[in-house]
């Protein structure tokens, strides 16, 4: 019996030993990966922070109108306050680079012209615009009203065959009713650029020509320069040489604007490669009604 308590004692003691042993080994082990991760990394001394989750609001889109709706007409990806797409596109269409108006085509379109109307008076230009941007509204309003007003009239001769054709009140821009010469007198010619004559449109072979593309904020000086120019150089508008001048009666019914910084021919030098002279004599063109196309 004393042998078996001795054989007892002997194997408590070797398992013990052993324990030891592992224990010592894995402990070695791990305090030897521990200092190699912080040999090799900070991560250690770096505070565990939790998750944190973040609701993303949903970004609304900048070309609501005022109703709340989607404005087909303004380009987000654009500094312009007011896209002018739409109109660009019909110009593309239906105006020729001479300036000659395709009017069947343009009411075969009619609705996409309305559409751009509807998409001018929910969007009318705010005190926040630069006048750049004004310019480009108002010129193409006028413009694509005046196409409009012929389409209501359509087949004409002559925007004269229509009664008071200036004068009519067919849209609505904001909550107010527009004509032609609320656009041109009140508002246009008020913004102090006299170049507005070559942008805007009556609809005449004597008029200015229609560009074929929409007037933007962007391109505005480049643009009412453009259309000044050609407009000058035009022989069956105006006649230019040096000491006489045979001029579009439009320098004639609106010879204030053109002096705002000196004489007629001040402004005239300005967009002609022919120096004319302060003493060249001058008279106006007869005006041809006829209709653009």
């Amino acid at each position: 019996m004393k042998n078996i308590y001795l054989i007892f004692i002997l194997i408590v003691l070797c398992a013990c030993s052993s324990t030891k042993r592992v224990t010592e080994t894995t402990t070695k082990e791990i305090t030897v990966v521990v200092a190699n991760t912080t040999k090799d990394s900070t991560v250690e001394n770096t505070p565990i922070q939790e998750p944190v989750t973040k609701t993303l609001e949903t970004p609304k889109p900048n070309n609501l109108d005022k109703t709340g709706d989607i404005n087909v007409a303004t380009n987000t990806k654009s500094l312009e306050a007011f896209n002018h797409d739409a109109w660009n596109r019909l110009l593309q269409t239906h105006v020729s680079n001479q300036g000659n108006v395709d009017y069947k085509g343009f009411k075969a379109n009619r609705k996409t012209l309305l559409d751009y109307i509807s998409a001018l008076s929910k969007n009318t230009p705010s005190d926040g615009w630069k006048k750049e941007d004004k310019l480009a509204y108002w010129i193409n309003t006028y413009n694509a009203m005046t196409v409009d007003l012929i389409l209501r009239n359509y087949p004409i001769k002559s925007i004269k065959d229509i009664k008071d054709p200036w004068d009519q009140r067919f849209w609505k821009l904001g909550n107010k009713w527009y004509n032609l010469n609320d656009i041109e007198h009140v508002i246009l010619r008020k913004m102090d650029e006299p170049r507005i004559h070559f942008g805007i449109v009556c609809a005449s072979f004597s008029c200015p020509k229609l560009q074929n593309e929409a007037f933007t904020a962007s391109k505005m000086e480049s643009q009412l320069t453009k259309a000044t120019k050609e407009f000058l150089s035009d022989s069956n508008r105006n006649q230019i040489t040096e000491n006489s001048l045979e001029l579009s009666k439009i320098f004639q019914w609106f010879s204030k604007d053109f002096k705002q910084n000196g004489s007629l021919i001040d402004f005239l030098n300005l967009y002609t490669d022919i120096k004319i002279s302060d003493k060249a004599k001058k008279r106006f063109k007869d005006y041809n009604w006829d209709l653009n196309e």
